[in-house]
């Protein structure tokens, strides 16, 4: 008997066409990250996916294992009517347990270090409070 997979990432699949477009019309700051940082396990193994559905909202960059949100912000982020949105947004994410790192593009784009810097930092505090499993790592 085949059991179905509950969906603990509140992945949204009505979203996906819209998410594919934002993936395609990526911002200069987001293929940034995405390709010196994110892409291809490069942030100490972890896997990210880019342009995700949760919930009714569209993150930038997700790591299931971290139930990590990475969202880089745009000069459209200061003003104040996108600012409430995006503090819905965050209340919401984090009242399913995620994480949320905001960075702005020129953060990206002209210290892309420190973008780096700031992720593993929130995963080494992630390890320490969110220690593997015995099973995790395979043992009984």
């Amino acid at each position: 008997m085949r059991m179905k997979k509950y969906n603990y990432y509140h992945y949204n699949k009505n979203l996906r066409a819209y998410a594919r477009k934002l993936r395609n019309d990526s911002t200069k700051a987001e293929i940034k990250i995405w390709s010196a940082l994110l892409s291809a396990k490069q942030m100490m193994g972890y896997s990210f996916l880019r342009q995700r559905p949760i919930g009714n909202y569209i993150v930038d960059f997700f790591c299931k294992e971290l139930m990590l949100v990475i969202e880089v912000d745009g000069l459209t982020h200061h003003w104040e009517e996108t600012y409430e949105k995006d503090l819905r947004k965050e209340d919401y994410l984090r009242s399913l347990g995620y994480s949320i790192l905001r960075f702005d593009d020129c953060e990206v784009i002209n210290h892309i270090e420190q973008v780096s810097d700031c992720i593993q930092n929130f995963i080494f505090d992630y390890l320490e409070t969110h220690p593997p499993s015995p099973l995790d790592k395979g043992e009984i």
